[in-house]
């Protein structure tokens, strides 16, 4: 029995024999759906905060720091970056004539069947999830593919994440993936269906996608996924994007590659073994973890959640996401971290602009195929 708690709530989790997963978003709404000013399909808010400490000098002089961020560039190597004020989207966004179309298929996954995250009466559960998969035009059929598994199904909306994926197989900057874009539980924040699943620290939600998730993709659809875990990279924003990061770090057997916007590297859920919740990735698990194979990109925005809240409250995604860079240098990894200026939390316009090069970077040595 595992206990978990959040503000005002606890829960005892009964886990399956196994069971380490993790999934996540922040949102005030128990849609599936984003914003329309936010592109990318990503989720905002992040509740369950509570009263914060203001920021200390010490806070001020770290995040003062990334005035000093040179620009990040095409074919930016290692280290931290900044973008922006000003923002357009990614000529990658748009659908191009003559680019061979991926095929886009949906299909409704049921919590009563789910032995993973059935319905658990969380505040926002949801009784169903949609599954968006995108198969590009250019797979094998028989062959085993690359993958990308997205939290809170970023990338679904207006077929942005197929969109960019098109332009970028049919320029041979990325291989022919697969991206399987998956909706969160329902609800949002501590004590929700959605705060189990992505704001956990622990691997569940990667075992529920593996077990769950992509043997349906494979048979339903007749694909094969790899299991080369060089060629999956996971993706979200917010509390999704702490998600995607868990993902990885819990099964880096299962998954190299991990891009996050706005990532909640904080104090959402609390339990024995993470009492600060996500804030513990910079905090503890990766500096006194050894180096996982992990490649890994990260963004911030200038107004994120908590930016003027002291770090002794942990919930300044400004500090995590800072912090996250830090360590991740420390121990060696191969990561950058993008400061968007003017930008708030998982802001449509800084990832509108910034998805198609920052894929470009995660998927970094990985080969493509040649021109035909």
């Amino acid at each position: 029995m595992k206990v978990v708690k959040w503000t005002n709530v606890v829960v005892s989790l009964c886990l399956l024999s196994g069971a380490n997963l993790v999934f996540s978003q922040d949102a005030a709404t128990n849609t599936n759906t984003a914003s329309t000013n936010n592109p990318a399909g990503a989720r905002r808010g992040g509740g369950g905060r509570g009263p914060q400490a203001p920021l200390s000098d010490a806070d001020q002089a770290e995040i003062a720091k990334v005035a000093d961020y040179p620009e990040w560039t095409a074919g930016a190597g290692d280290g931290n970056y900044s973008t922006g004020p000003m923002y357009a989207p990614a000529p990658e966004i748009t659908p191009k004539d003559g680019v061979p179309k991926g095929r886009v298929e949906k299909f409704t996954m049921k919590a009563a069947d789910s032995k993973f995250f059935p319905d658990t009466g969380l505040r926002g559960t949801s009784s169903n999830r949609t599954v968006t998969v995108y198969i590009p035009s250019q797979y094998v059929a028989g062959t085993a593919a690359p993958a990308i598994v997205s939290c809170d199904a970023y990338g679904a909306r207006n077929n942005q994440l197929p969109n960019i994926l098109d332009n970028m197989i049919a320029d041979h900057r990325l291989p022919p993936i697969i991206a399987v874009m998956i909706a969160n539980g329902g609800g949002d924040g501590p004590g929700s269906e959605r705060g189990l699943e992505y704001d956990t620290v622990w691997g569940k939600y990667a075992e529920f996608v593996e077990a769950e998730i992509l043997p349906k993709i494979e048979k339903d659809y007749s694909v094969t996924i790899t299991k080369d875990p060089e060629a999956r990279m996971t993706l979200g924003g917010s509390s999704g994007g702490s998600a995607a990061f868990s993902m990885a770090w819990f099964h880096p057997e299962l998954y190299h590659r991990v891009l996050t916007y706005s990532g909640t590297y904080v104090a959402q859920v609390r339990d024995t073994e993470n009492p600060h919740g996500a804030w513990g990735y910079h905090e503890t698990l990766i500096p006194n973890s050894p180096a996982k194979p992990l490649r890994g990109w990260l963004e911030m925005g200038e107004r994120d959640n908590g930016a003027t809240s002291g770090s002794t409250g942990f919930h300044n995604w400004l500090i995590a996401n800072i912090r996250m860079a830090d360590v991740l240098k420390a121990k060696g990894y191969h990561y950058q971290l993008v400061y968007a200026k003017g930008a708030g939390h998982t802001d449509g316009r800084a990832i509108a602009q910034t998805l198609p090069q920052a894929l470009e970077y995660v998927w970094h040595g990985y080969p493509v195929s040649p021109a035909k």
